[in-house]
């Protein structure tokens, strides 16, 4: 298995992964799976000043993650939301852990302050990865959501990428040495 970045060839395979979320269950608040042009057009939006990771065996790509503005207000810009989806065969093998590993060292690296991730409530499985990852609860939206039939609460996460500076610099595009080392701090947790 190797983690690396995610590329416009990926969009089938990635969409092939989420499309059970989006129709099964209320993980993702999305109620139509989007195509693989969809998923290829959000890889080229965010894709090159955020993080968008695959893990893959060979070529089967067994789980994704990324991470995307928090919001688009402009003081909002070192904070990012994260997503981590893996194939329903290849799960608990590691491979989210491994992904947000790789993610957020290099969201670190491209001057992000903090991730935030948003879980439907109840997802214990998802609440365990992002806590074993380090991010803390900070708060609760009740019935935001409704899907299949039930209104849902999404609860918040964030993790600290690091201490805040005072006069913080601006977020920029990862440099090819910080993908390599963030690619490589990923890759050493599938071994």
């Amino acid at each position: 298995m190797l983690i690396r970045p995610a590329s416009v060839a990926d969009a089938a395979a990635i969409a092939a992964i989420y499309a059970p979320y989006v129709r099964d269950t209320p993980i993702s608040f999305e109620v139509v799976p989007p195509t693989a042009d969809e998923i290829a057009a959000r890889i080229e939006k965010i894709g090159a000043m955020h993080g968008w990771l695959v893990c893959a065996d060979r070529d089967d790509v067994l789980g994704y993650a990324y991470t995307s503005p928090h919001a688009e207000r402009a003081a909002y810009r070192w904070g990012v939301d994260c997503a981590v989806y893996v194939h329903g065969d290849a799960q608990r093998r590691g491979i989210g852990g491994a992904l947000y590993t790789a993610l957020f060292r290099l969201a670190a690296s491209q001057g992000c302050a903090a991730v935030y991730a948003g879980i439907t409530l109840p997802n214990p499985g998802s609440v365990a990865l992002h806590e074993r990852a380090g991010f803390v609860a900070v708060g609760v939206y009740r019935n935001v959501g409704f899907k299949l039939g039930a209104w849902h609460d999404v609860g918040w996460w964030a993790l600290e990428l690091g201490p805040r500076a005072q006069s913080p610099a601006e977020p920029h595009v990862a440099s090819n040495a910080d993908w390599q080392a963030a690619l490589a701090a990923g890759n050493a947790r599938l071994q």
